[in-house]
């Protein structure tokens, strides 16, 4: 069926009732921000040139200078330039506020959508360059509720499946299924968004990092033991700092130790979140039946189902994702905005003990406690709203 996103309205509505912004869309690769901008173009029935930066070698900023002109020669307006991949482009932030300053002096401007699959690049480059010139969207990995209404989806083949509409096609043949996600998705990622944008001295470790996390999926692993386990490792800085690198092309995140209400980079073991739990499903070798029928392994991926929905939905500059851990006493996740604090469980299976949300609450007392999936918040239910309707 023919599906479209809310973002969609989203940033139509940002274009025809806001003032004139560039209208800046981030997020993971495949989950359709392509689709996003091809199909506001098509709603709003503007003639648009789309052009994509996604080539070896990067272009440089007469590319972007070139694409401009051409939208600026389109008969009729109102019209649109959308640009793809653009954090690719060196030097993209300045050549784009320098057009950009002109285009809005112009009688007759055209409206600019730039869409980017690396974090940090866009970032930095919107911080430095742009400031009061965009408008941010986020398009992230596709949610519980997007993959029931387009394919069909109940909630435990998309808590195996992830959420990848590109993969859908195939998850009823999971071995053509899970050498996509591999191929046209994971080392895609790997290959053009982490290790063409950043100097990595050791592409293989980068990669074996990736794959253990992946095969330890909402764990806590401690630097020293995966320094251990990954051949040519160096140091625990390297592994931190490549981490941090597959965070920005939205692979996974290590979540830091809450401690005194900030979380602390680096000061305790990381537990390993990955964004889309195709990632992991990919990986571990467990059929779909296989993996609903191990409890253990189930339940490690219903959490990090969690884990993942909290990363894709709750924006950076408000929340904090980190989890807590005093003695035997651990919560799963800790969010926090601003002075507010909640501490979650996970369950998956039958209720079971919840002594570490009471160790944290004696820690805490202002903090919110809340238990999601068996006992607490029907998983089906939490994952049927934004997260930020929960924090």
């Amino acid at each position: 069926m023919e599906f479209e996103r809310s973002l969609v309205g989203e940033i139509r509505e940002a274009i025809e009732v806001g003032p004139p912004l560039l209208q800046i869309v981030v997020g993971p690769r495949q989950v359709g921000k392509t689709t996003v901008a091809l199909t506001l173009a098509k709603n709003l029935g503007w003639p648009h040139v789309f052009e994509a930066a996604d080539f070896s070698p990067p272009p440089g900023p007469e590319w972007i200078e070139t694409q401009w002109l051409r939208a600026r020669k389109l008969p009729t307006r109102p019209a649109m330039l959308v640009l793809d991949e653009v954090q690719k482009v060196s030097g993209w932030s300045e050549t784009v506020k320098r057009l950009w300053d002109e285009e809005k002096r112009r009688p007759d401007p055209i409206s600019v959508v730039l869409l980017g699959s690396s974090s940090l690049h866009l970032h930095r480059g919107m911080t430095e360059s742009l400031a009061g010139r965009f408008l941010l969207h986020r398009c992230m990995h596709w949610c519980f509720p997007e993959c029931a209404t387009a394919f069909g989806w109940d909630l435990d083949r998309w808590i195996y499946f992830g959420g990848y509409p590109g993969a859908a096609p195939f998850v009823r043949k999971e071995e053509i299924w899970a050498r996509y996600i591999s191929d046209s998705l994971i080392e895609t990622a790997i290959s053009r968004d982490v290790l063409q944008l950043h100097t990595v001295t050791k592409p293989a470790l980068l990669r074996s990092l990736f794959g253990l996390a992946a095969t330890h999926p909402s764990q806590i692993l401690s630097w020293n033991k995966m320094l251990g386990q990954l051949l040519d490792a160096g140091n625990t800085t390297t592994l931190a700092h490549y981490t941090d690198l597959l965070e920005t092309a939205f692979l996974l995140s290590g979540l830091p130790l809450f401690s005194a209400g900030t979380p602390r980079k680096r000061a305790g073991s990381p537990k390993f979140i990955l964004w889309n739990n195709a990632l992991v499903s990919a990986f571990c070798g467990f059929r779909f039946t296989d993996a609903r029928n191990d409890g253990a392994w189930w339940g490690r991926l219903v959490e990090n189902a969690v884990g993942a929905y909290l990363l894709n939905q709750l924006p950076r500059e408000s929340y904090t994702v980190s989890y807590w851990r005093d003695g035997v006493n651990e919560v799963d996740f800790v969010i926090a905005r601003g002075r507010k604090v909640w501490g979650i469980e996970v369950k998956s299976g039958r209720p079971g003990k919840t002594g570490g949300l009471a160790a944290f609450r004696a820690r805490y007392p202002e903090a919110t406690v809340l238990i999601i999936g068996s006992g607490g918040i029907p998983l089906e239910e939490f994952f049927a709203r934004p997260a930020t309707d929960w924090f």
